[in-house]
């Protein structure tokens, strides 16, 4: 036997793939600043900037002629308070970016929000805190069920529960079906760890975090306890659910894909993406062959949906091969 005759050439190659990367796979997370006038770079994550609202509104044109899955919104606001309020305000920046979005490029694309607090709050937690500073989970339910409402009143076609508060899919559900936003899509963030890999993204949306989520964000050495999770987030109403790193939990996606039959996504998130560009940087890999492959690594364990800054750029990649 000679299994190299179906490595022989790209045309063989290509003809034996088993895993195949496309454009409507991926989603493009951004960033959106309030009030800036020029867009700002995040020296953590070369080539990734917080937008103004008009750059914003380029670069979602811009993928939705490349063909991407959609773009996840985050807003950054210029002042933040203990309860997050500026995630409710319709103007609050999160949700204007929402309705830019939505008037750029109508459903030619979806526009997916993070439903989240801690972009907004003084102290940087996705929730509001009780008397002795801990995340109140269930005080945080009831402002995530107005958040949800106000994203799908902006316009949001997905909405991303990204807190890690039990019951949080249960109350934006009910939330958004009493609003009549039957159609509203929920991203469930099912399995979120507690994960050294964010720490860009805390430049990213200017993060007040004092302290860490380990509390509510699960223990990177469980893996049944993903199950779990994610068979709660399917019970209250979730559509899509997510797995969050994706590099060093590839083998959750794949139990997590084999367990369920809805779709399966996973974030490649700011520090799996600095790790690849730091190194390329420094001419220790091929920075375009280790995005592909990274994705498609991605994508062999199971996630049907990818996040990922690479994106825009993927596409172009993939169209170079």
């Amino acid at each position: 036997m000679r299994p190299r005759r179906l490595r022989s050439s790209a045309a063989v190659r290509r003809l034996v793939a088993e895993t195949t990367l496309e454009p409507r796979q991926l989603i493009l997370p951004m960033f959106v600043r309030e009030d800036a006038r020029e867009p700002i770079a995040i020296s953590s994550m070369p080539g990734v900037v917080q937008h103004t609202r008009d750059t914003a509104r380029k670069a979602i044109a811009e993928a939705a002629q490349l063909g991407l899955g959609g773009v996840m919104l985050f807003g950054v606001p210029s002042s933040k308070d203990p309860v997050g309020s500026g995630a409710l305000d319709p103007d609050g920046i999160l949700n204007v970016a929402i309705r830019d979005a939505v008037s750029e490029v109508g459903d030619a694309l979806l526009i997916m929000s993070d439903l989240c607090l801690d972009e907004f709050t003084s102290h940087g937690h996705c929730g509001v805190l009780d008397s002795a500073g801990r995340v109140d989970n269930d005080a945080t339910l009831k402002i995530y069920a107005e958040m949800g409402v106000a994203q799908a009143s902006a316009g949001a076609h997905v909405v991303g529960t990204s807190g890690c508060m039990d019951g949080q899919v249960g109350v934006v559900r009910s939330a958004l079906d009493a609003a009549g936003h039957l159609d509203t899509i929920i991203l469930a963030y099912a399995v979120k760890y507690a994960s050294a890999f964010y720490g860009p993204f805390r430049e990213a949306v200017d993060s007040s975090l004092t302290g860490d989520r380990k509390t509510y964000q699960q223990d990177n050495a469980n893996a049944r306890e993903a199950i779990r999770e994610v068979d709660l987030d399917l019970a209250e109403g979730a559509d899509i659910v997510m797995v969050k790193p994706a590099l060093a939990y590839l083998d959750i996606i794949r139990q997590v894909r084999d367990h369920v039959n809805v779709p399966v996504a996973a974030y490649n998130i700011s520090g799996e993406y600095a790790m690849v560009e730091a190194a390329a940087a420094n001419g220790w890999i091929d920075r375009d062959r280790a995005i592909l492959e990274t994705l498609t690594s991605i994508h062999r364990a199971g996630a049907d949906i990818i996040l990922t800054y690479w994106a825009a750029e993927a596409v172009h990649l993939l169209g170079g091969r």
